[in-house]
Parts: structure tokens; sequence; C-alpha cells
């Protein structure tokens, strides 16, 4: 079916097998006030109570050294035990720890047939013809600048169903449960959330939200390794990466729990990555077959700045204690990612099930090692370029003692303790439990030091406002130190003139942040306070005083405390940069991008307004580009083509229309693959955390510290292809304000096609340009 309705048949027949799989599976939804969780009576807890089991650190992926030489013996993805199962697990954890085979080409591999073809044809129908490989084939999705960024390291996983973890992944810690707080008699030596066993393993650790909670099943969670702990890409500038991911989900797509699509395509969040490795909603890839990502891994820049590599603050580290410089910007440095499914119309149900994981990025600047070439120690000499945020010294780089990722996510499940999801709300999903690392209201313990959170806002719909706070209800103070992943100009202070608390988070937001413990003694608990109410999934209602939060007077079970930390004694000497030396008028992190007003003035201005006009009531979410009409998501359309090199100012506001008052509705609005600075919102100069800031979301809306429209301006370097741009509030985009941009070659008219996976194979369709 060679035309646009073989999507538009894709995407019809999943949403009604879905539907379907819910109306026989899920809770059945009560009247309720305020909606949350939404569509479904409260989570119970099986006589779970709050701060009662650990926290989970999450597990690496582990780095590999791509392998030079092809076994064309090697065994292939195991096959799935039936239309309703993926592989058995322990065959599955046999092949993941085998050196990766095929090797990774240039276009996608076509050569091979998926591995389950003869199952597929036993569930589905007969295969002519499939491909080992779901990218699309030929030029069009080939790996851009292959030779020139040839994957130097990889990690091979499989999404797959919840089961028990084997311990897989173990030996590719970078700690290897040997050294610093993951060392014998270390915080972090027991990876069990139950404190069990003799630690320095995750082997046992069962797909749960508490230990007194029931095992998820294996469609109600479909995960990196089908296991927990959630999972974490360790990567560094200059050593470009190759992340294959297989498909080991059921065939029959029925087979999910009431939600969910068992095809996949993953987004890295907001790497400055090519078209075909970004991620795009309907490159997606079927059970049984892989898709290789390569992300490069450079300064964006690369192309123009700093050719002859004299930046010492453009360099990465080389292992033994010093760097390697690499060309490319400095000031477009990056540090905290995550990367997650984004499948057509089903990104919500994807991530919510459990397809992400963090990421974070090592560079001289930002080394994961806080005692070598301290910048605090001498921050004139070229030599000390390295930050020193909080995380330790017993490796050269990438050390996680004091260096923290915080996954936080609300989720809901039924009476039986099963993952639940409301498919047919298209305001926004609210789940009533708080999790944190995949556990629901865990305790963490922390040494009396300094230490960097890497928090990241992973729900479907919910905003938070976290304030940090002692058991007697006294703020903590803090500093933010980074913003979207990207280290500010200078750390600023919490509390401060415009905010007590952390700014409001959006959906997919990162917010980095050092907190000091020393002067709290061994014992001594603290706690993340969420502030931030709903009664629906439109925007927060309100915030609530702190007292309150604490003191239990609200709706929403999603605030208040969340997560405890334990202070712990520490023998050690704190060798980690202090914040406060970095504050406005001190020492600088790391500057912003150069951008000189005639640049802003000349360059192309483009308008994007997020609202439901011209919306259905099953897709009632559009965008308007350029003062056109409200439009739902096509793939085909192409609704901006900036060139390659060019620098633009967008223009983001939230829509008035005669549906709703503009007031009604929040959007944290992302925009793939660059970095922007926020120029102002409202008309007015950014607020402390962004006005130093590089960001990839951006809240608009009525809610505190948003702001109903603001401009951005971007450049576009180094890659071309396709992109997207939506609102991360991704029920909102999955109904549909999502669409799709373009970087062009200069001059370039003709666009590139766009992908139509079937089980056969990827057919190509024409893309076009909206005429407004």
């Amino acid at each position: 079916m060679n035309s646009r309705r073989a999507l538009t048949r894709n995407r019809l027949l999943m949403s009604a097998t879905f539907a379907a799989g819910l109306l026989v599976s899920g809770p059945g939804a009560l009247a309720r006030g305020s909606d949350v969780p939404t569509g479904a009576g409260p989570s119970p807890l099986f006589g779970a109570t709050p701060f009662t089991t650990r926290m989970l650190l999450l597990e690496e992926f582990g780095r590999q050294t791509v392998p030079t030489v092809d076994n064309p013996n090697a065994p292939r993805l195991p096959q799935a035990g039936g239309c309703d199962r993926g592989p058995d697990g322990q065959q599955l954890d046999q092949f993941l720890a085998q050196p990766m085979s095929p090797l990774p080409q240039r276009e996608a591999n076509t050569a091979y047939p998926n591995p389950w073809a003869a199952r597929i044809g036993q569930c589905v129908r007969p295969l002519a013809t499939s491909a080992i490989e779901g990218r699309p084939p030929g030029e069009f999705f080939a790996h851009q600048r292959w030779s020139e960024f040839l994957p130097a390291v990889y990690a091979q996983t499989a999404t797959a169903g919840a089961r028990k973890n084997s311990g897989l992944r173990d030996a590719y810690q970078r700690h290897q449960y040997s050294v610093g707080e993951f060392g014998p008699g270390g915080l972090y030596h027991n990876a069990m959330p139950d404190n069990s066993g003799p630690g320095g393993t995750t082997n046992s650790i069962e797909i749960r939200f508490h230990p007194k909670m029931p095992v998820q099943g294996p469609n109600a969670l479909w995960t990196f390794d089908g296991t927990f702990p959630p999972k974490l890409m360790i990567a560094r500038y200059g050593e470009p990466v190759l992340f294959r991911q297989y498909n080991a989900l059921p065939i029959d797509p029925a087979v999910n729990g009431g939600f969910g699509a068992h095809t996949l395509t993953t987004h890295h969040h907001n790497g400055h990555n090519p078209g075909e490795s970004d991620g795009f909603t309907s490159a997606y890839f079927f059970p049984g077959q892989y898709y290789d990502y390569r992300w490069p891994m450079l300064l964006a820049g690369y192309d123009r700045i700093n050719l002859d590599r004299s930046e010492p603050h453009a360099a990465t580290p080389d292992g033994q204690g010093g760097t390697v410089r690499i060309p490319g910007a400095w000031r477009e440095v990056m540090s905290t990612h995550w990367f997650h499914d984004h499948m057509l119309d089903f990104t919500a149900q994807n991530v919510y099930k459990g397809s992400a994981a963090m990421m974070n990025i090592y560079s001289a600047v930002d080394r994961g090692n806080e005692t070598i070439g301290c910048n605090y120690a001498a921050p004139n000499n070229p030599n000390n370029v390295n930050l020193c945020l909080p995380s330790g010294s017993a490796l050269d780089w990438g050390n996680r003692d004091y260096d923290v990722n915080l996954m936080i996510a609300d989720k809901a499940w039924d009476k039986k303790g099963q993952l639940y999801f409301n498919i047919f709300n298209t305001d926004g999903f609210l789940g009533d439990r708080v999790t944190v690392n995949g556990q629901w209201m865990p305790y963490f313990d922390v040494r009396a030091r300094r230490y960097r959170f890497r928090i990241l806002n992973a729900s479907v719909s919910r905003y938070y406002k976290i304030a940090i706070v002692t058991a007697a209800g006294v703020r903590v103070p803090f500093h933010m130190v980074a913003n979207d992943g990207n280290i500010m100009e200078h750390a600023v202070a919490f509390p401060n003139a415009q905010s007590q608390d952390l700014p409001t988070q959006g959906i997919a937001e990162r917010y980095d942040i050092v907190v000091d413990f020393k002067n709290y003694a061994p014992g001594t608990k603290i706690y993340f306070v969420n502030l931030a109410e709903h009664d629906d999934g439109r925007r927060p209602k309100k915030l609530i005083a702190l007292k309150d939060a604490l003191s239990s007077k609200f709706d929403d079970p999603a605030v208040g405390k969340f997560l405890e930390l334990r202070v712990a004694a520490y023998s050690g000497v704190d060798r980690s940069m202090n914040p406060a030396d970095y504050v406005k008028g001190k020492l600088t992190m790391v500057p912003l991008p150069e951008i000189t007003p005639q640049e802003i003035a000349a360059a192309r201005k483009r308008t994007f307004e997020f609202g439901r006009s011209n919306g259905t009531d099953n897709q009632p979410w559009t965008i308007k580009t350029d003062g056109g009409r409200g439009l739902n998501m096509d793939p085909h359309r192409v609704s901006a083509a900036p060139s390659e090199g060019s620098l633009e100012v967008w223009t983001i506001k939230n829509t008035v229309d005669a549906k709703e008052p503009i007031a009604g509705w929040d959007h944290p609005v992302h925009i793939h693959f660059e970095e922007g600075r926020i120029l102002n919102r409202d008309g007015k100069a950014p607020p402390l955390w962004e006005e130093g800031a590089r960001k990839d979301v951006y809240r608009i809306g009525g809610f505190v510290d948003a702001g109903q429209s603001l401009q951005v301006a971007l450049r576009f370097r180094e890659f071309m292809g396709t992109y997207m741009e939506h609102c991360h509030n991704t029920q909102h985009e999955d109904r549909s304000m999502l669409l799709r941009w373009d970087i062009n070659k200069p001059g370039q008219l003709v666009y590139i096609p766009t992908p139509v996976p079937e089980w056969e194979g990827v057919l190509y369709e024409a893309s076009f340009v909206p005429k407004n």
C-alpha cells in the first residue's frame, strides 16, 4: 500500500487493538472530584509504608569495544516463546552477553531476515520478506558521516517484559562493586531494595514498586533488559556510541496488559545526533528486529569552532588523569540526558510502561572526578578546567559515589497491584503514587558531605515543585548547577528572591542540584517534598504551602514527601567544588554560547502556537505554524526546514481560542536536536535559573514561573534529517500535539520521504510542506 493510507491504517488498527485490550483488563472508572489517579480508584499499598524500601541506583548498560570481526555463526535473538510472549529470560541474557553480531553498518542491515519471521508467519501472516534491522533502508536513514564517527563503544539491550534481574550487567558497572561507596563497606555496595544478600550484584531484583507489593507481570512493564533497576548510559565526548536495541516484546499487539505498543522507536533527548538516530516517531521497528542508533558524541559547532583543538575546555577524559582535546564549542557541553520511546501515538503509554533510561555525558569540564585538575584551585590555569562537581575519585572519570540520578514518575496500579493506565483520557494521565527510580517513597543513605542530584521528571503529565526540608520542616539550602542537562553559567542558590524551592519542573525537564549535608548529624532525615497539586492532567491546580504539604492538607495524593534521605557519617575529605564560589559575580562554570544582536536581528523567525484550534474529540491537540491553521500530527508534513549552519528565533505560544481560555492549559514544549537560549518570557527577562542556561524543554502556560509565550534562539549544525517538536505532556503529544521539522542543506528543495514500517519492511511515502 504505497500511499499515506498505509500509515493511517496502521495507526487505526493499533488504536483499536489497544482500546479493546484495556476494556478487558483495565479497572473501572470511578466518579471522583479529583481525577487522581486518572479514571481509577486509589492504588492499594498492600501493607507497604513510606520510606521502608531503599532507593535503587540506576544500573549502567556498560561500555564494550565494538568488534572489528563479525562471527557469521553467532546466534540471533532467541525465539519468542509464542505469539503472546517474548524469549526465555535465561536465553535472552545469554544472547545479550555475547559480542554484538552482526556488525553495525552505514545503511540498515537488510541482508538477514527477521529471526522471528517463522513465528510471525504463524501469529500474524506469512512474510514474503523481512529484515533483521528495523531502521529504514537505503540512503535516507543511512548513518551520516559514518566513517568520520565510527562507533567506538557499544551497548546492546532488548526491550522485554518484566522479569527478575539475573545480574547480567554486574560485570559492566564501571565501579565493579569494588571501589568507593560501591565497594565492600560502602553505602551502595548492596544494590537490593531490602538490603538483603551479600551485595555486589543486582541478581534477584524483581520488578515491584516496594518489597511488599506484587511483582509486576511481563505485560505490565516493558523495560530495557526487562529488568530493574532502571538503566543508565555512561558516555564521554569524543567516543561515538552504538546503541543496539532489540525488540523482544510479544508478537501479538493485544498482549500488552491493556496499554502500550509493541513497536518501538527510541529518542535520545536531547542528543546532538543525526536525524536517523534521533528516534523519529514513524521510524519504528517490530518484535524480533533491532535498530542501531549511532550517537557521535561530538560538541555542537564541531565543523566551525575550535578546529585546531586549541581550547583546553573542549576535551574529554583520557582515562589516565589527562584529557584529549576535541573540536567544537565547549560552551555547548552537555551532561544529563535521558532517552525514551517515541512511538507514534503511543509515546505516553510506552514511556510510562518502562521504556526510559538516563544518560550521563562526561567531558573535561564535567569529568565525574572531584580531585583531578579542579578549576576552583587555579581558575586561570588552562589545565584546571574540571569543575569537580560532587562525584568521587576512585575512577579517572564517571564516578557515581556522590552523583545520583533520580527518575521521578507518578504511577498507578490496579487492585492486583499491576501497573494501570487510562488510554481514553486526552487531557493528561496522573498517577497517585510517586516513584523514584521505580520505587514508591523510598529512602536513600547519603554521607555528610556534598552530593549532586540529577533530577528528571519522567512522568506522563505531572509537574513537580520540589522543596527539600528537614524533618522539622526547615528548608535545606542548595544550588542549581545545570538546567536540562546543560551546566549553567553560574550556580543559582535556593532559596532566592524569585523562588524558595526548585522551579516548577515540567515533564522531561532535568535539574541538577548540589546539596551539602555536612552540617547535619548522622541519623538526620531530610525529605524531597512535592508542592504542586493537580486535580487533572491539564496543568497543576495550585501550589500547596510547605506547612500544608507536610501536614497532609491537600487533595492530590502525590503532594507531600516522596523521598527520604538519611545522613550517615563521612570520614573522608570532600574535595568537590563549592557551588557558592560559582554564583553570579564570582567564578563562571560554562559561559553561554555567543549570539550577537546582529545575528538575532537577521535570524529567520518562526512562530508555533500550541492549543486546540481545529482539534477533534479523539485528537484535540494541535499546533499552528506561522499563523496557519491548527494541525494534528502527520509525519509526512514538514512544518519547518531550517538550513544547516543557520540560526533561527522561534516563538512558542499558548494559543488563545474559543474552546479554552489561554490560562487553562500548560505545555512543556520540547524541540529536538539543539539546545536553545531563552531570549525572553512574555517580553521580559527569563528567571535566574534560565538567564544563564541553555534548554530543550520550554514551559508555557499560566502556572508558576512559566509564561504564555517565549522566544528562543537555536542554531542548526553538523547534521541533517528529520526531527520533531511537541508538547512533552505525552498524552497531548499522542493526541496529537506533535510536528515534524527537518534540517536541510542550504537551497535543498526535496524533503526526506516518510518511512512507514510494516512487518515485511519499510515503505517510503512522499513528504510535503503545508500551504497555510
